[in-house]
């Protein structure tokens, strides 16, 4: 997992409330499990006006100009600025696949589906909770004539705007460390991956009858 690192991103707002994980990334794109390959299909019945189908290329389909993601002044965008309840319903993690595959590396909201939130910090994205006032303030300027551009700070906890307005925003000490240094779960054990060695070792030692070939 890359590690994250400060930086400026356009932001992109999604002005609707419990996105559940089938619009993030449809039931019909789940067959693979290769994490990657899903960006074209983010949010793929709000993006699109035709129906998709794994393997399309997407690139001739027709384009909903009322979807924020078709949006000139958010192409490019890695933060997505979403409201309360945000990766309800099923818990495929497929859904922070489409998001990161797509570019976002930042998702703001009120609130998330725990499951989701959880599968975020595990595949390198970091989901930001603010209250419901900061997140409308923070709507009406990703609304304007230009892109509202943010500096995520992970490190320092800060999100910081081109006007010099800085927001601060809690994280879990591990998840943050985590993130920092690029690690998942897989990561996290190949750590210690001398002592899983030593352990197999001693095994093979103290039990060599369960390591017989049969």
């Amino acid at each position: 997992m890359q590690a994250f690192n400060t930086f400026t991103g356009i932001v992109c707002p999604l002005d609707r409330a419990n996105v559940d994980t089938d619009a993030i990334i449809p039931k019909q794109f789940l067959k693979s499990i290769k994490r990657t390959g899903f960006g074209p299909n983010l949010f793929d019945e709000w993006r699109y006006l035709d129906h998709g189908e794994p393997g399309q290329d997407c690139s001739q389909r027709p384009l909903n100009p009322d979807f924020a993601l078709n949006d000139p002044r958010y192409q490019g965008a890695q933060i997505l600025l979403a409201r309360e309840n945000f990766g309800c319903g099923s818990s495929r993690e497929h859904a922070p696949w489409a998001l990161a595959d797509y570019g976002f590396r930042v998702i703001i909201a009120p609130s998330f589906a725990d499951i989701f939130y959880n599968n975020c910090f595990k595949n390198g994205l970091l989901p930001i909770v603010l209250d419901a006032e900061t997140v409308d303030a923070l709507f009406g300027k990703a609304g304007g004539r230009e892109a509202l551009e943010i500096t995520v700070d992970l490190a320092a906890q800060t999100l910081t705007l081109a006007d010099g307005t800085v927001i601060p925003f809690d994280v879990d000490p591990f998840r943050k460390q985590c993130l920092l240094e690029g690690l998942d779960d897989i990561g996290l054990t190949l750590r210690h991956t001398d002592d899983i060695k030593a352990y197999e070792a001693r095994r093979r030692r103290e039990a060599p009858w369960l390591f017989q070939e049969r």
